[in-house]
């Protein structure tokens, strides 16, 4: 209503000024003017509510977009906060699994540690009992060899050192002690 009556004041108004422009033989520039206030107030009046609607619209339509762009911001926010929240935790959870990887891999050392040195153990004691072997082969053979030199050598001397008078004295001395019941070896008195 308001803009009703300011378009009919707005006539009313002009109404004079084209009637004195008129009465006085004015040129065209009044009329000019008279014509185009008289325009705009008829588009005014037209155009008013169509205007007043869209510029209404437009109003809510910001206003929608504001809202719904500071949903969205308040749910960047909260997803900003809860993926620092994931960042935090994920640099802790990696320096869990850093000390557990550290961790793990300090025990398997220790175990291949000790299963070596009972595999070193192992073949130290097998190495010992083939070296007791070996040295007892030796030892066996050294004795038979030495046995073998010992009767070649004495029989060598007593085939040179013998004569057939102190065989019939060993003879003599070993029936002695037959009879007399003396196991004795001879020689050994």
């Amino acid at each position: 209503m308001r803009g009703r009556a300011a378009a009919a004041g707005l006539v009313t108004a002009l109404t004079p000024v084209a009637a004195s422009a008129a009465a006085e033989g004015a040129s065209g520039f009044y009329w000019e003017w008279f014509n185009l206030l008289l325009l705009i107030a008829v588009l005014v009046f037209l155009t008013r509510k169509p205007v007043l609607a869209y510029l209404e619209q437009r109003r809510e339509g910001i206003q929608e977009d504001i809202a719904s762009s500071e949903r969205l911001l308040a749910d960047a926010e909260g997803k900003l906060e809860e993926w620092s929240g994931k960042v935090a935790r994920l640099e802790t959870d990696v320096a869990e699994i850093r000390q557990l990887t550290r961790d793990r891999a300090e025990r398997e050392r220790t175990r291949i540690l000790e299963e070596a040195e009972r595999v070193a153990e192992r073949i130290r004691r097998d190495a010992e009992a083939a070296v007791e072997r070996e040295l007892g082969r030796a030892r066996k053979t050294l004795r038979e060899e030495a046995s073998s030199l010992a009767i070649e050598m004495a029989e060598r001397m007593l085939e040179q050192g013998v004569t057939d008078e102190d065989r019939s004295r060993l003879v003599d001395e070993f029936v002695t002690r037959i009879e007399s019941g003396g196991g004795a070896a001879p020689g050994s008195a």
